[in-house]
């Protein structure tokens, strides 16, 4: 089993650029041993007559429909409920700022 310690705990803190108190660390590492733990566990499970498969659900299929163009709203009709609009189009709040 993989060992998880303190350092390795500051290691992945570090990595991650995280800050976490020493309670939190302390946490984490309980947390972490706990989920090595139960991967142990599932290791331990024999495996070998089992088929790989890519998903849970065989049998599964896709249910897509073909795409079909229905009833289309009117442009005006559309831009009447915008809460903004500029030129025809719907205006929204800047979302990237550019530098200059």
């Amino acid at each position: 089993m993989a060992q998880i310690n303190k350092k390795m705990i500051a290691y992945l803190i570090q990595l991650s650029r995280i800050h976490c108190s020493e309670k939190e660390q302390d946490a984490l590492l309980q947390d972490l041993e706990k989920i090595l733990k139960y991967i142990e566990q599932l290791n331990e499970i024999d495996t070998e007559s089992v088929h790989p498969c890519n998903q849970v659900l065989e049998g599964m299929v896709n249910v897509m429909r073909e795409d079909e163009i229905g009833e289309v709203l009117p442009r005006e009709a559309a831009l009447s409920i915008a809460p903004s609009q500029i030129s025809g189009l719907y205006r929204v709040p800047t979302v990237i700022k550019q530098k200059h």
